[in-house]
């Protein structure tokens, strides 16, 4: 199996605005980059006004992770890693 097939693990912490409230942005990095996606902590209310965040564990591979992260910039959401927050 080659480096770029192996399994790997990343934290992050992603805001969802409000904006995307409404949309599948945690399902489309399931289905459309084949990330294994596991909930840490979250937070998004119910009154759509403020902002909302997610801290995930993302699984997969470096290109799937690479690429769900791609998304998410092309969303203009803000994304924050373990070497960016620190001790969360």
């Amino acid at each position: 199996m080659s480096e770029k097939n192996l399994l790997t693990s990343q934290r992050i912490r992603v805001r969802i605005t409000k904006d995307y409230h409404q949309e599948p942005v945690i399902s489309r990095l399931v289905s459309d980059y084949g990330l294994t996606i596991n909930i840490k902590a979250a937070f998004l209310g119910q009154d759509a006004i403020s902002d909302g965040w997610f801290d995930l564990d993302l699984q997969g591979t470096e290109t799937q992770i690479s690429n769900g992260l791609s998304y998410l910039q092309e969303l203009k959401l803000e994304v924050w890693d373990e070497d960016r927050i620190g001790n969360w």
